[in-house]
């Protein structure tokens, strides 16, 4: 029997393809696995070279990062840093921010406003129910425990 050609071309799209493309959903009711990747791995340099490249755009620092948390989940990330001058000597405020992979590249959807009594800030009571609202693809479970409301 001679099996059509479109039938192979589907059939290896619905079995290999689609899963491969889809982002992980929860298994067995368990949510997706958050990890931190590995201090001097590929992936954590890459997310925290977004981070630092957004600081020398908005701030003209070259700095380095003292990550305080970095949880990853679907292409998703949320990092906590304390930024520091490359000499070491100059300290900024904790810079936060959720990425995004898009392409194999860490880009930054958003960061967070830090500035206490703003209601469109970081500790603001609903702030992360709304930042959900605005990316729905990502995982809670990044996001910092006792501000997700869950």
């Amino acid at each position: 029997m001679k099996l059509n050609r479109n039938f192979i071309l589907a059939a290896f799209f619905l079995t290999i393809i689609i899963p491969v493309c889809l982002p992980v959903a929860a298994v067995d009711g368990k949510p997706p696995e958050t990890y931190s990747p590995a201090p001097g791995s590929r992936e954590r340099r890459a997310i925290l070279d977004a981070m630092r490249f957004k600081v020398k755009e908005l701030h003209e620092l070259d700095v380095i990062f003292v990550v305080k948390s970095m949880k990853v989940c679907n292409g998703w990330a949320w990092v906590h840093t304390l930024p520091r001058s490359k000499a070491g000597s100059g300290r900024y405020e904790d810079f936060y921010a959720l990425l995004h992979r898009n392409e194999g590249r860490w880009i930054i959807a958003e960061i967070p406003c830090t500035e206490p009594d703003n209601p469109d800030c970081m500790d603001s009571p609903g702030y992360f129910r709304k930042l959900a609202g605005r990316f729905p693809a990502l995982p809670m479970e990044i996001l910092p425990e006792k501000n997700t409301n869950r």
